[in-house]
Formats: structure tokens, sequence, C-alpha cells
């Protein structure tokens, strides 16, 4: 494992310069066609060097690593503070629902280019009336010939701005319960009927998005999975997109490191109010550090993702907001501008992101605790 530690962070040092380190780093959500291009190289030299999915299938362009060697990649990558990937979503949260479920055809097909960042994908999930409740999810699809007819909206789609391609959950089967009848289809976003309207937030940015489908015609080999089956697909990528926040730790111990230094800058770290709130999130981030060691050691005894990843979220998102409300204590009105006046007005976003707390909390209280509904 030690081989492969010095192998990547040998490669680091030589490939990653300071243009694709800043674009990583900006404050701001990814947004400028620069931003996107310079992160689009930095994806296409990853997938050349076999570093952008490691844990994926050869065929696709992964290593199939191991668990260990998916936590040093991790912890690399936040060393040398580089990014990730311009992908996040289609990567973690529907490669792996495309490679349970997909034909042939579209793991070929689309895989290679969501690895190189050619292709960028959203989540068409959340719905007006259907976001914590999904399965109440209006949008139809209705079979005509060799296509289907979507029409519907979905909301807070995150990057479908810049996304190519959407994993879209639609309604195919009206009078089934609402569990049953869902059909998951791979969208391109360029069709004719597809509309995508900013959702512009408190941060000043769109990352958030309506998108509407006017009578869009999508080809029946589209379909992701058997036909109102699209529940199930739903929860692979779900699961996924639960599971994956676990290496936030990394990140989260990094904002406490960044806030425990601009303490001590503004002189405020003496002050014990202050001192017992920084010492509240370093003991949380240490929290979601042992959450996440507990799931790899379960990983590497073969257990499957499972609900228990909510409990990760859960920490995660309560442990964002403690560190914004500690950066307000211990910077005052400086907390309100730059760096901290960006993370405190998105760290909203954290509770929301991935399954709401309240969702997250009935997930633990019902799948991991046994709780009754009622």
């Amino acid at each position: 494992m030690e081989t492969f530690r010095a192998e990547l962070r040998s490669w680091l040092e030589a490939n990653l310069d300071d243009e694709t380190r800043a674009a990583a780093n900006s404050e701001r959500a990814v947004d400028s066609a620069q931003q996107v291009e310079v992160l689009r190289r930095w994806q296409h030299r990853m997938a050349d060097a076999g570093y952008a999915a490691i844990a994926w299938p050869k065929e696709y362009g992964g290593r199939v690593a191991g668990v260990l060697e998916q936590v040093i990649h991790a912890e690399e990558m936040d060393r040398a503070r580089a990014p990730y990937d311009l992908n996040p979503i289609g990567m973690s949260n529907i490669a792996p629902a495309i490679m349970t479920y997909g034909t042939e055809e579209q793991k070929t097909t689309l895989l290679p280019r969501m690895l190189r960042g050619d292709d960028i994908w959203c989540q068409g999930f959340s719905e007006p009336e259907a976001g914590s409740d999904l399965a109440s999810l209006r949008t139809t699809a209705v079979r005509d010939g060799d296509h289907y007819v979507i029409n519907g909206q979905k909301v807070w789609t995150t990057l479908a701005h810049l996304a190519t391609w959407c994993e879209l959950l639609v309604r195919t089967d009206p009078d089934a319960p609402k569990h049953r009848g869902i059909s998951a289809f791979l969208v391109d976003m360029s069709l004719p009927g597809v509309e995508v309207r900013p959702l512009r937030t408190m941060t000043g940015d769109h990352e958030f998005n309506e998108v509407f489908f006017d009578d869009v015609r999508v080809p029946a080999s589209a379909m992701l999975g058997p036909e109102n089956e699209g529940w199930r697909v739903a929860m692979t990528t779900l699961n996924n997109e639960r599971a994956g926040v676990l290496k936030l730790y990394l990140g989260m111990r990094r904002k406490v490191t960044t806030l425990y230094d601009a303490a001590r800058e503004s002189d405020r770290d003496k002050d014990p109010l202050v001192r017992q709130a920084l010492a509240r999130c370093y003991l949380e981030a240490e929290l979601l550090k042992l959450f996440s060691d507990a799931s790899v050691q379960a990983a590497l005894s073969g257990e499957v993702a499972g609900p228990e990843a909510s409990l990760g979220k859960l920490f995660w998102s309560e442990l964002d907001h403690h560190i914004s409300a500690a950066a307000g204590l211990a910077l005052g009105p400086a907390a309100n501008t730059g760096y901290w006046g960006y993370a405190r007005t998105y760290a909203p976003a954290a509770s929301i992101a991935g399954g709401t707390t309240q969702i997250n909390k009935n997930v633990i209280a019902q799948r991991v605790l046994g709780l009754p509904r009622s």
C-alpha cells in the first residue's frame, strides 16, 4: 500500500500545476467556462494515468482498487489540494448504477466519456412536490413506438447547467403503487424540449437548477434497467451518494484547521467560548474520521454499504453547520466576507445534499435502529 502512496504522491508532484490547484480550491462553485476547461484537462490527465476512478473495473479505465487503496488515494489527493474530478455526481453516484443495470452499449459508450470529463452528468430526481418523498414524483414517460415521450419538471438539479447527460427518474405506470411504476432513463440534455433554468442561491452561485421536459422524445434504448424498476436503480444511486460522503472528513478536518489558524490570527482563540466552540468542531471532525475508519473496516470484511451510510451524512452536515457557527463566534464581522462568508452561506446546503437531515434521521431510526415508523 505504501508503494501505491509513494507512486501517487510522486505523480501528483509532477503533474499538478498551480492553475489546476487554484481552480480546484476556488471559493465559488464550478461555473466559468475557463474553470471547467482547466478541470477537464486535469480529468484527462488523471484518466490517462489511471487515477481518475481507481475502483472502477479495468475495462472502463479503473484499477479495481481495494478499499485501502481508495483511502490512500483520497488522502493523497487532499494532501496535494488536487481536484477529485470534474464530474462528481456522475463518477460517484451514476456510474455504479450504469455498471449494475446498464446495457453493454450504455456502459461502453457512456462510461469512458464520463471518466475523462468529456461528459458532465446530473441527477433528475427531485421535483417541486417530490423532494424528500421521492416516490411521489410526477414526471411522466409515455411509450410511443421506439421512443418515450417525457413531460414534467425537476428541481434542485445540481450541475444541470453544465451537464450533457442526466439520470432521470420518471413515472411509466401511473396506476402502480408509488414506489413501483417508476423507470430510469439516461437522457441527452441537448434533446429538443429540455430547458434548464438556474436557481441562484444566497451564495450567488447557481449550481442548482430547474429542468423542464416538454414532449422530449427519448429512445427506448436509453432506459436504465427494466421498465417500472427505476426505484431499485435510484436506491443504488442514492446509496453510493451517501456512502461517498464518508471521505469528506478530509475536507472537514482541513476546514477546522483553517478556522483554528484564523482564530489565532484574530487573537480570539483565548476567549473561553471560542475555545469551546473550536474544541467541539475538532472533536466532531475526529468522530467523523472514526466513523469513516469503521466503515472502511466493514468494507474490508466484505460488508456492503447500507443504511448506515446515512450516519456519516448526518455527522458531516451537522459538523458543517457547527463550523460555520464557530467561525461567526471566532471571527466576528470578518466571517461574513471572503472564504468564510461563502462557507457560511453555503452550509445550509449540507443539510439537503445527499438526502435531507430529516430523511437521514428516519433512515437511521427505521433501518439501523429498527424503530417503528410511528
